[in-house]
């Protein structure tokens, strides 16, 4: 079993930065891709970044590519997001998942653990 806790959310100014944090525990997940998702009310939980197993590749949703940043540190069994130029389309529930493949899934059904979820508000 693993067990994903997310921090660093928060309420920011349009234009503002955040740095999310995921903290693995139960066991390592550094074979696992991991992946940040979000949701606003009434929408589906959708894809924003996805980290492969040994931090090299990554992928970026449209909305967020040039602004959000996906990082790993593996000896910390930690995943990080980094949010600059922050806007409101960006305010909603943001959750860490680890994958259960090494690669890129892009797929919410691809993933086996989550996070309970960080909230982060972009005021205009």
């Amino acid at each position: 079993q693993v067990q994903l806790v997310e921090s660093g959310g928060g309420l920011v100014q349009t234009g503002g930065s955040l740095r999310l944090s995921c903290a693995a525990s139960g066991r390592t997940v550094s074979s696992n891709a991991m992946g940040w998702f979000r949701q606003a009310p009434g929408q589906e939980r959708d894809i924003v970044a996805v980290i492969d197993w040994s931090g090299s590749n990554t992928y970026y949703a449209d909305a967020v590519k040039g602004r959000f940043t996906i990082s790993r540190d593996i000896v910390k069994n930690t995943v990080f997001l980094q949010m600059n130029s922050l806007k409101p389309e960006d305010t909603a529930v943001y959750y860490c998942a680890a994958a259960r493949t090494f690669n890129l899934p892009r797929n919410r059904y691809a993933y086996e653990y989550w996070g309970q979820g960080t909230q982060v508000t972009v005021s205009s």
